[in-house]
């Protein structure tokens, strides 16, 4: 491990949740369990996209969508999980994204018939033997924290709002690729010092920063350059009933997330790359901020 630095060091493994029970029309069975590989470094600054494996083999809510540019991947397999050759698909796939790089890393995983060895360009393999399975960095609290922020997503979901049911295949991944995001780096970079994983074992903890709080309105208030309300009031105070009268009127709860789900559903078809939904990710946030007041 002291040949590379924390941000050099993966561990990837398998975890699985479960799809909400009645999914409508979507082809995906109620109660479905879905395989997630997870991989992450040691530093926390880089966690690889999901790769979702489940058990329908063409999801008719996949049909249209970019799938190339998503920023998740989904497969079939058996049973949902991870098999060997898909497993060193996705091995080869994480070697040729470091090669593009121009980087060499070291993979921790389990050792596993479904974890096949691969004489790789980029990536050193490493298996945890068996006695160690529970030092995974993956089984100090990654995978749980990622189950948590997935919960908390779907608990959240307004099927009256959105004009929708349960919510699809699609929409389980985008919720996981959005709660993988919400992962923070201090988490993983402390569970891979839990489990013993890390070059310097006696470094300092990243801190867990809390986001900012907002600012409320009477904030916001305060804030405002007194000249600039000013002229806000005097213009409303000067505006003629006609030019009043062509403001539009403030948009629904409901067709707001109708938008949004248009948007997004433009993006699936035609998004060039994954980073976009990175940016939609964080709009569907603060609309949801917004709305819960």
């Amino acid at each position: 491990l002291r040949s590379y630095a924390p941000a050099e060091i993966f561990a990837c493994g398998e975890t699985a949740v479960l799809l909400p029970a009645g999914a409508p029309g979507k082809g995906e069975s109620p109660g479905e369990r879905l395989t997630l590989l997870l991989c992450a470094n040691a530093s926390g600054s880089e966690k690889v996209p999901l790769r979702a494996v489940g058990d329908s083999p063409r999801p008719r809510c996949l049909r249209g969508v970019n799938l190339e540019q998503m920023p998740w991947s989904y497969r079939a397999g058996s049973l949902a999980g991870l098999t060997a050759p898909l497993f060193a698909e996705w091995l080869r796939e994480f070697n040729e994204g470091k090669r593009r790089q121009g980087k060499s890393v070291l993979l921790l995983l389990t050792k596993h018939e479904a974890h096949p060895y691969l004489q790789l360009s980029n990536v050193r393999m490493v298996f945890v033997p068996p006695a160690t399975t529970l030092a995974q960095p993956l089984d100090h609290g990654i995978a749980s924290d990622l189950k948590g922020h997935y919960r908390r997503r779907l608990l959240r979901w307004l099927p009256a709002e959105r004009g929708a049911g349960q919510p699809s295949l699609l929409d389980v991944l985008h919720m996981l690729a959005q709660a993988w995001g919400d992962v923070h780096p201090g988490l993983i970079a402390g569970c891979f010092r839990a489990a013993g994983f890390a070059p310097d074992a006696g470094a300092e903890a990243v801190s867990l920063t809390s986001a900012p709080s907002l600012l409320g309105p009477e904030q916001l208030e305060r804030d405002r350059d007194p000249a600039e309300a000013d002229g806000d009031e005097g213009m409303v105070e000067g505006e003629d009933a006609g030019e009043l009268a062509a403001v539009p009127p403030c948009p629904s709860e409901q067709e707001v997330w109708r938008s949004l789900a248009t948007l997004r559903r433009y993006l699936e078809c035609q998004a060039t790359s994954p980073d976009l939904f990175q940016a939609f990710y964080e709009l569907e946030d603060a609309v949801h901020m917004v709305s819960a007041g």
